[in-house]
């Protein structure tokens, strides 16, 4: 083969590429166009989207695949900016009419839709406690957990132990809320005397009982990566083997540890359906405010309780309860990522 014929076979492939992906992109773009502005006549650019990426996938599989990659990595960014917008849009009307006073306000009425008085704060405190109990619970039980599967279980447990939590992971959230109602609520109430149906504590508790699945899996996966050869230079240097699972391997394991943590709290932080159920959602603080056993209400029990009877500002602020919620849980993705980044530079000895 000649250099030309080379060149000239190179060129070919990279114009056939070019245009088996600009008209793959062009017709899902034309799509999306009709989608907005004539919902009614998406079908015929749809049948066009069918019709280029089979032919795209028979002239070029890579070029297709990597194009549709493309455009999914596209919309999906795109649909979580709209949603962000749309978000911090239909919040502006609560936060200019109650200022910072929206995330401040602590004295006087808190929260009165007929006086257009809108505190987040009780929700913020009560969403405060009620994950700090669900990490007391989640963060210790769920790491000791990971190490029992990954380290200690024979083989016949792990197998056992491993698909049983990952299934409790399975369960819908109202189950927990429902037993949470039900059962801890009665208890705490005849043998503890509470005076109220329901409880920081409790909320705490049960949310913690839900993110341990997740705590443990992801723990137990990033556990069970840590090369073998990091073990077993412990272990041949005299090391029993708690001290080379506590020194050697949960160090190693630590970012990944780290982010299983961060994901249940995650959890915790936007968990509806058991707040909900088992708060009595009184739109006030704890008296006292460190009162674990007293009722109040979290954000994502805000929003779920109220959105069905509000309206005008009142529907803002709850918009602005879910601007909370998402700044407070991107502050979470971006820590996990910081101390991820951190704890790969510590291992890998850039620190």
């Amino acid at each position: 083969m000649s250099t030309e014929t080379g060149l000239s076979g190179r060129m070919g492939g990279v114009t056939d590429a070019g245009h088996v992906g600009g008209l793959v992109l062009v017709t899902l773009l034309a799509t999306a166009v009709t989608f907005f502005l004539a919902p009614g006549f998406v079908v015929y650019p749809l049948a066009a989207v069918v019709v280029s990426v089979a032919y795209g996938w028979l002239a070029d599989e890579a070029t297709t695949a990597r194009t549709l990659a493309l455009a999914a990595t596209v919309v999906t960014v795109l649909v979580l900016g709209l949603i962000m917008i749309y978000l911090v849009v239909r919040s502006l009307p609560a936060f200019r009419t109650m200022g910072l006073g929206i995330l401040t306000k602590t004295d006087g009425a808190l929260w009165a839709p007929s006086e257009a008085v809108y505190s987040l704060v009780p929700m913020m405190w009560g969403t405060l406690v009620t994950t700090l109990i669900a990490a007391a619970v989640a963060a210790p039980l769920g790491v000791a957990g990971a190490v029992f599967i990954s380290e200690m279980a024979p083989g016949w447990a792990r197998n056992v132990l491993k698909p049983a939590v990952e299934a409790l992971a399975g369960i819908p959230s109202i189950v927990y809320g429902f037993i949470g109602f039900t059962v801890l609520n009665q208890f705490m109430m005849d043998e503890f005397a509470l005076p109220d149906f329901g409880s920081l504590f409790v909320v705490g508790g049960v949310i913690g009982a839900m993110a341990l699945p997740t705590v443990v899996s992801v723990a137990e996966d990033a556990i069970t990566s840590v090369p073998g050869p990091m073990k077993d230079g412990s272990l041949a240097l005299g090391a029993t083997g708690w001290q080379t699972t506590t020194d050697v391997t949960v160090p190693a394991a630590f970012s990944g540890i780290s982010a299983a943590v961060l994901l249940g709290v995650g959890r915790a932080v936007g968990e509806t359906m058991a707040a909900t159920v088992i708060l009595a959602n009184v739109t006030e603080l704890p008296d006292p405010l460190y009162d674990v056993f007293g009722n109040t209400i979290t954000l994502t029990s805000l929003i779920a309780s109220q959105y069905g009877i509000a309206s005008g500002l009142q529907m803002s602020a709850l918009f602005a309860a879910g601007v909370v919620l998402f700044v407070t849980v991107l502050g979470l993705s971006l820590g996990s990522q910081y101390i991820e980044r951190r704890m790969q530079r510590k291992l890998g000895g850039s620190e």
